[in-house]
């Protein structure tokens, strides 16, 4: 029995064009070496599984060919490139950055590279993980870095760049690779299932490289696993169990229960879920996955960003056209909320059940609040009157005067009802007696302004307030109205009714005016009144575009400070003549003034 070799090994590429989805980086390396422009160091830094590492050794299998064909490939004959893919090649030296970080490895590394090759042109050196190097060993690496031997050539491998110093960075080549894409994943497990004579649905394969997330390692042990979990063949429901992945039927079913507000059928949905095994996170995980490709199906520019099973694309946008954009991005931001705080909840079922409750009545409160006819209730109907009453129709003098309606007939032994005890009579009311009808429905019921007429009552109460705001400012009102605002603070005590009374006003155009005080205390008393100040000046003068500004006179102020320095007792004299409230809060507190 032969030894089994997983298929991320046994696949593993040996030439460039095999490397799948770094044309980019393939393309660049073989231009370099057919144009004899290698450089001294790279740097190959992007995800895991992508190929980094494999472009490395490709990379140093194809400098030391004894025959390199004209595109820039190792010949994969000659005896350099059997011994490089046995693992015979003396001249490849590969270090694993993660175990071997201290500064004694990377002496030992730098007294190696002063030896010539053997048997090849180059000596290669392969840093694998090289972020996890302590900076001490960075730092002993910079100078063999920057100045190698001619025949060194040094691949730095990480997929984390920003660790790496600068001071390396700049010595190196960077390479950045990218995640594979799905449809080369999916090519890549096609060719290596039909190599293997392994049956797989493409769907399956599919969902295998959407599990990967662009690592063709992870992909391809997926692949393996699963093979051996179904003895030979790749079915799609089989890779929905084996993965633990939720079904997009499930999610199809749970939009239909959301749009008919069918909140029942949406929990014994969420119950079918549950007794599968799947967690509740999971759950909202993949409805916010599944609302966000149902929005990216909306239009048909980000369609390219769809990354889901072909059987399912047709099916995503035609339930997408019956979602409105609103719901969808209001869905999204109630499964994002409902995401992070899952954790924090203690009875997990019951939190997303109300999830499943808010969205199931989504529409609804959308069309409340937005207030579309469609989605608002429904108006409660009054009791069903016990006649049936004619339309009014519009009067015409040949019409009879008085109409009788006869009761219907009896059956025998049937209820008596006070419908069947009499007759209606509705009598046509004469021509004079009509103007009088009509003004009292007037009066009753209330008119309904169309959409035009409830425009034209707003533009004139707007055309109201505007002549109330165009009102000039009157000197004599303006005072007025100061005079008693600063009365009403002299009655509720207010120290700021002293500064008020002290001010001067002065207008400078129709609806601005200017408070001038005479120093920064007053102007401080005043600016506290501002907010109330407004108001009440505002309804007095009837000028909503009133305003005003409270400046301090500064020339008052170096009038007062060159009238020379006051005693202790004359700043206390002035004080209280200023500001009354200074002398009761000495009586009251029974101060002694030492002057």
């Amino acid at each position: 029995m032969d030894r089994f070799i997983v298929s991320a090994r046994k696949y593993r590429p040996q030439l460039f064009d095999s490397v799948v989805g770094q044309e980019h980086i393939t393309t660049t390396l073989k231009n370099a070496i057919r144009n004899q422009q290698l450089a001294h160091a790279f740097l190959f830094c992007g995800p895991r599984g992508v190929g980094k590492t494999t472009c490395a050794r490709i990379l140093a299998k194809t400098i030391n060919c004894e025959k390199p064909t004209k595109e820039g490939e190792a010949c994969d004959q000659c005896n350099s490139c059997i011994s490089f893919r046995e693992g015979g090649s003396i001249n490849y030296f590969e270090l694993d950055a993660a175990s071997n970080n201290s500064v004694e490895d990377i002496r030992t590394l730098t007294e190696q590279v002063r030896f010539a090759p053997q048997g090849g042109r180059y000596k290669v050196y392969v840093i694998d993980e090289v972020h996890m190097l302590s900076t001490a060993a960075f730092n002993a690496f910079l100078k063999t870095l920057e100045e190698p031997p001619p025949y060194a050539i040094f691949i730095l491998a990480t997929t984390e760049k920003h660790k790496i110093l600068p001071t390396i960075l700049s010595r190196c080549q960077i390479f950045d690779f990218k995640r594979i894409t799905t449809a080369d994943t999916v090519a890549h497990l096609e060719s290596i299932c039909k190599k293997e004579k392994i049956k797989a649905d493409k769907a399956a394969l599919q969902v295998i490289a959407q599990k990967s997330e662009g690592c063709m390692r992870d992909a391809l042990s997926l692949l393996d696993k699963i093979v051996s979990f179904t003895n030979g063949a790749v079915d799609y429901t089989q890779i929905l169990e084996h993965l633990n992945i939720l079904d997009e039927d499930y999610f199809f079913r749970f939009i239909h229960c959301m749009q008919a507000q069918d909140l029942a059928q949406a929990l014994l949905l969420y119950d079918q879920i549950n007794q599968k095994g799947f967690d509740g996170d999971l759950f909202i995980n993949g409805l916010a996955e599944f609302t966000r490709n149902l929005l990216v199906c909306q239009d048909t520019k980000a369609v390219a960003l769809l990354d889901v099973v072909e059987s399912f694309k047709d099916k995503y946008k035609e339930t997408a056209k019956a979602i409105s954009t609103a719901t969808l991005v209001s869905l999204l931001n109630i499964l994002n909320e409902a995401e992070l705080n899952y954790k924090a909840a203690r009875n997990k079922r019951l939190y997303v059940e109300l999830v499943l409750i808010k969205l199931c009545y989504l529409e609804q409160a959308l069309g409340i609040t937005t207030g579309e006819p469609s989605l608002s209730k429904k108006k409660i109907t009054e009791a069903p009157i016990g006649f049936k009453a004619s339309p009014i129709r519009p009067y015409s003098p040949a019409s009879s005067t008085k109409t009788v309606v006869p009761a219907p007939a009896k059956m025998p032994n049937a209820p008596v009802r006070t419908t069947d005890c009499a007759k209606l009579i509705i009598e046509t009311k004469s021509e004079e007696q009509r103007p009088l009808v009509k003004e009292t429905m007037r009066e009753s019921v209330p008119p309904k302004l169309s959409a035009l007429s409830k425009i034209r009552e707003q533009f004139k109460q707007t055309a109201v307030h505007e002549s109330m705001e165009e009102k000039q400012l009157d000197e004599s009102a303006l005072q007025e109205a100061w005079k008693l605002y600063t009365q009403q603070l002299k009655e509720s005590k207010n120290p700021a009714a002293q500064p008020f009374d002290a001010a001067s006003l002065r207008i400078i155009d129709s609806s601005t005016f200017e408070v001038v005080t005479a120093n920064n205390i007053e102007q401080r008393f005043i600016e506290q009144e501002r907010n109330k100040l407004y108001a009440y000046l505002q309804e007095k003068l009837s000028n909503k575009n009133l305003q005003f500004s409270v400046v301090a006179d500064e020339q008052k102020g170096a009038a007062l400070s060159t009238e020379g320095i006051l005693s202790s007792k004359e700043r206390y004299q002035e004080m209280v003549k200023r500001y009354p409230l200074i002398q009761e809060l000495k009586e009251r507190l029974k101060l002694d003034l030492d002057y």
